[in-house]
């Protein structure tokens, strides 16, 4: 037996009228609802939005903190270069200063030998000449080596110690 197909309740319904936009825009239950129905949610979101600006509100302070106190140890570095480039610089003047002076000291001596050695009567003097020469010359030489090594060193001293404390400082901050 071939039984009927059965009708539900949502065929049998009669259909309801369309509406018009503005009709949907207010919904009877949406008009009928107590005010503590939606807002009871918004209470607890005003306390997390107020949590979250003050977050970051106290992050941006601590960044600001931060940009002050790099901006202010950037200056200081700066500065420190700048001695330690001034340094450098007079260093090196007076590094230049004192090979040239050697350097004319040498040449002096060289025509002052020449001269002597004009005047020498026999081998014997010239020999005795070239090694007292030749023996002052390598003590005058050595003197002045000392001399600018010293020199220099004193200024490679100079030139560090401005960035060698701006470093230490800077890592005293740090830490």
């Amino acid at each position: 037996m071939a039984t009927a197909p059965k009708k539900t309740a949502l065929s049998a319904a009669p259909a309801e009228p369309a509406t018009s936009g503005a009709e949907i825009a207010v919904a009877p239950a949406a008009a009928n609802a107590s005010p503590l129905m939606f807002g009871a949610p918004a209470a607890p979101l005003t306390g997390l939005q107020d949590q979250l600006r003050a977050a970051a509100d106290k992050g941006l302070a601590e960044t600001r903190s931060a940009y002050v106190k790099a901006k202010a140890a950037l200056g200081e570095t700066a500065e420190a270069v700048e001695t330690s480039y001034a340094a450098a610089r007079a260093g090196l003047v007076a590094i230049n200063a004192k090979a040239l002076e050697s350097l004319t000291a040498n040449v002096e001596a060289n025509f002052d030998f020449v001269k002597s050695a004009f005047g020498v009567a026999g081998f014997a003097d010239y020999v005795a000449l070239q090694s007292e020469f030749a023996r002052a010359r390598l003590d005058a030489v050595a003197g002045q080596a000392k001399a600018i090594g010293e020199l220099a060193q004193k200024t490679a001293l100079e030139s560090i110690e401005p960035i060698k404390a701006q470093a230490a400082k800077s890592l005293k901050l740090a830490l």
